[in-house]
């Protein structure tokens, strides 16, 4: 992977569209799906800090990654943790609250920091103490509307939800103004995984590639 600034990186995963949320109880599984969400088109992967040594696969992944590649560290809850996966080799940072310790520690290291968010007070308060992107979690119970009434008063805020995203409604999210969006279970089909089967992987991550294109040209 080469090294970017924090606003390419950030301009990246807007261009991608799609942030592919890695959280499986397995580490000996993590290479099989990275590589099969590479296969299917996806570039922009984010490890939870829940999967069993996550740091250390991080750090052993990230230096055999392709140039186009971004690698995050997720859940990632304190600066400490943001540190090291830094200097393992992610990319950026996402957490699933706001935390200024976070967001101070990523941008220590220059790399972008993307913290979790709900409500109307909470989020431009992340974006003013500096986060690139808001996460805006859980996004489950809320959907697309409420996305799009955010961005109402506060069009400026760079928004990516998560949770509740799923392969088929990507488009909504992405209409309503998301510059992006997390997407986790949906995506990696935990049967699969644990019978090896990551074509089933790839031909999800196609759909997903698919989708955002065909939002971003209106169809």
């Amino acid at each position: 992977m080469k090294t970017r600034s924090k606003s390419e990186i950030v301009n990246e995963i807007e261009r991608c569209g799609v942030v592919a949320i890695i959280r499986v109880q397995d580490p000996t599984a993590v290479r099989g799906v990275v590589d099969a969400l590479a296969e299917g088109g996806l570039r922009a992967l984010e490890v939870t800090m829940t999967v069993p040594r996550a740091i250390e696969l991080i750090g052993e992944i990230a230096p055999t990654l392709p140039g186009d590649f971004l690698l995050g560290a997720g859940t990632v809850v304190d600066a400490d943790t943001a540190h090291r996966a830094a200097g393992a080799g992610a990319q950026f940072i996402v957490s699933p609250v706001f935390r200024t310790e976070v967001i101070d520690a990523a941008h220590e290291d220059g790399i972008p920091v993307l913290p979790g968010c709900f409500t109307p007070t909470e989020i431009p308060s992340a974006w003013d103490a500096g986060a690139d992107v808001v996460k805006v979690f859980p996004a489950t119970s809320v959907g697309p509307s409420y996305l799009k009434d955010i961005r109402g008063p506060l069009p400026h805020v760079k928004l990516m939800p998560t949770g509740g995203v799923s392969i088929d409604n990507i488009g909504d999210w992405l209409r309503a103004g998301a510059v992006a969006v997390g997407i986790g279970s949906a995506l990696l089909d935990a049967k699969a995984i644990s019978t090896r089967q990551y074509s089933v992987i790839a031909d999800s991550a196609r759909r997903v590639v698919h989708n955002v294109r065909a939002a971003r040209e209106g169809r």
